[in-house]
């Protein structure tokens, strides 16, 4: 039997949650995406808190490679080295390091151009995002791509925020993991957020795609899930 289980962990000081998802049968347990730097203590914690042993992973999927998202994903590999690590194939060139992090790239670019009061925020962000540390997958991943765990995951490549971001579809709950795809703001199912979305007609035209899909629940990394009026909500993001 198949269980879909939300997470929701929030830092020390930290202003928002964040809401990885871990998909489960008799055979996988499988975590969507994995936090910060430094979140696999607090990642344990929050599955135990809903009867889930973290040693019992069998794989990670990474949606994309924002530090958000991956940033703990070595500390999962040194304490769980058997977890397999899956990604698309677009992604695994940063997460695996053979190109440097697209953010890290835009941050550098455009740090002559920051007033000089914002240059040692900018500093700092840069350091965070070079110091994650980068981790080899196991498995690439494309679009339409089928499995049988867990009630039936498929990938859906959901590209604009990053070039290579993928949001995974549950079948048997008619489920939708969207990563960054969109979010959820103040209760209500909005788009990504356009200041950290590289390419945003991209990104629309992915949300314009999950309408082929029968979707009763979303669940976005950023703020949480929409149980509702799904198809009206993504309906209303393309207006």
């Amino acid at each position: 039997m198949s269980k879909l289980t939300v997470l929701e962990i929030k830092a020390a000081g930290a202003a928002n949650a964040i809401y990885p998802v871990i998909a489960s049968d008799e055979k996988e347990v499988i975590l969507i995406d994995c936090g910060y730097p430094g979140f696999f203590p607090l990642l344990k914690n929050a599955a135990k808190a809903k009867d889930i042993d973290i040693s019992k992973l069998t794989k990670i999927i990474i949606t994309h490679h924002d530090y958000d998202h991956m940033g703990a994903l070595a500390e999962f590999k040194k304490e769980l080295p058997h977890i397999k690590v899956l990604s698309s194939i677009d992604e695994e060139q940063y997460i695996s390091g053979k190109k440097q992090s697209l953010r890290l790239q835009q941050s550098l670019a455009l740090f002559d151009t920051l007033p000089k009061d914002q240059k040692e925020t900018a500093k700092n962000y840069q350091q965070t995002l070079a110091t994650v540390k980068n981790v080899e997958i196991d498995l690439c991943v494309k679009d339409k791509d089928s499995f049988d765990w867990c009630g039936g995951l498929e990938i859906v490549a959901t590209p604009g925020h990053m070039p290579g971001h993928i949001s995974i579809y549950i079948k048997n709950s008619k489920t939708l993991v969207t990563g960054d795809a969109l979010i959820m703001e103040n209760g209500n199912l909005a788009g990504p957020n356009p200041y950290y979305t590289l390419d945003m007609a991209t990104a629309k035209d992915s949300i314009k795609k999950l309408l082929n899909y029968d979707i009763e629940r979303i669940i976005c990394y950023h703020g949480g899930s929409c149980t509702q009026n799904c198809r009206e909500s993504l309906q209303k993001i393309l207006l």
